[in-house]
C-alpha cells in the first residue's frame, strides 16, 4: 500500500542537527524540522541565542530542542558537537551544515591568511568534519540525510567573496562525495541559495540589495522561510531516492546555468 504523500514528509521520530541554526536560515530550518515532527539540536557560537530558540521551539511544538555552543570552525567544537547529539539522543538521522561566514573586504590583495583561513574554516572544514563523524555513524544505525547549504555563488564567484566561493564550492564537491560514500544507507545533497535575506546581505549597500531583488526573475531576494520546504522535503522519506542533487533555490537568477 502505498504511504499517503503527507506522511512522506513527517520527521517523526527522528533526529535533526543544525548547525548556525541559531538565526537567518538555520532558524527557520530548525523551526521547521521540529514543526515535521524531528527533535532538534541547535548549534552555534552563541550558546544564549540557541537556548532562547530552543525554548520557543518546545514551548510552540512540543519537541525536544537542544542548545549546543559550537564553533564548526574548531575541529574540536565539531567532536564535542556530535558527542553530545549521541549523549542526549543515541542517533543523528539529520544534519544540515548550515553553518557559514562571509566578512566583507575592500579588496582581493587585502586578504590575509587569518581571514582565509577562518572562513575555509567555518565554510568548508567544519562541516567536513561532522559529515565523516555523523555519516560514518548514520550508516552503522539506522542511515540518515546529510544536506549542505552553500550558495549559488560557488558556481558563478565574484571578486567581493572569493574566498567564500572557494569554500563553498569544496564544499559541494564534499556533498558530492559523500552521495557515494555510505550507500545506500546514506544520502548527501547539496543546496545552494541565492542572495538571502539574512546577516549576510545586512551589510550589502542598500541599493546593491535593492537590485539583487528587482534583478531577480521573483522581483525579491529569499527570506529564510524560502529554505525550509526543501530542507523538509531532503531530510524525509519523500527524497528517499534523492541523493547527490545540487538544488538551486535562488528564485531563478541563476537558470542560465
Amino acid at each position: 500500500m502505498m504511504t499517503a504523500p503527507a506522511e512522506r514528509f513527517d520527521l517523526t521520530g527522528k533526529v535533526a542537527v543544525v548547525t548556525g541554526g541559531s538565526r537567518g536560515i538555520g532558524r527557520a530550518v530548525v523551526e521547521g524540522s521540529a514543526a515535521a515532527g524531528a527533535d532538534v539540536v541547535i548549534a552555534s557560537r552563541k550558546l544564549d541565542a540557541c537556548e532562547e530558540l530552543a525554548t520557543h521551539v518546545t514551548a510552540t511544538t512540543g519537541r525536544e530542542a537542544v542548545a549546543v555552543a559550537c564553533h564548526v570552525g574548531r575541529w574540536e567544537d565539531c567532536d564535542r558537537l556530535v558527542d553530545t547529539v549521541y549523549d542526549r539522543f543515541g542517533r543523528c538521522d539529520v544534519l544540515v551544515n548550515n553553518a557559514g561566514m562571509s566578512p566583507l573586504y575592500p579588496d582581493l590583495p587585502s586578504v590575509t591568511e587569518e581571514y582565509y583561513e577562518k572562513v575555509h574554516a567555518v565554510n568548508a572544514r567544519g562541516p567536513f568534519r561532522l559529515s565523516i563523524l555523523i555519516g560514518t555513524r548514520m550508516n552503522d544505525g539506522d542511515g540518515g540525510s546529510i544536506i549542505n547549504v552553500t550558495t549559488a555563488g560557488s558556481l558563478r564567484p565574484m571578486p567581493s567573496d572569493l574566498p567564500y566561493a572557494m569554500a563553498k564550492a569544496g564544499l559541494n564537491a564534499l556533498t558530492l562525495g559523500l552521495a557515494g560514500a555510505w550507500n545506500p544507507k546514506v544520502r548527501a545533497n547539496l543546496v545552494l541559495p541565492g542572495a538571502f535575506d539574512t546577516d549576510i546581505t545586512k551589510a550589502w549597500d542598500p541599493a546593491t540589495k535593492v537590485a539583487a531583488g528587482d534583478n531577480n526573475p521573483m522581483r525579491r531576494i529569499g527570506q529564510p522561510e524560502d529554505m525550509v520546504g526543501v530542507c523538509i522535503f531532503l531530510a524525509s522519506d519523500a527524497s528517499s531516492y534523492v541523493n547527490g542533487a545540487q538544488i538551486l533555490v535562488d528564485g531563478g537568477a541563476y537558470r542560465t546555468l
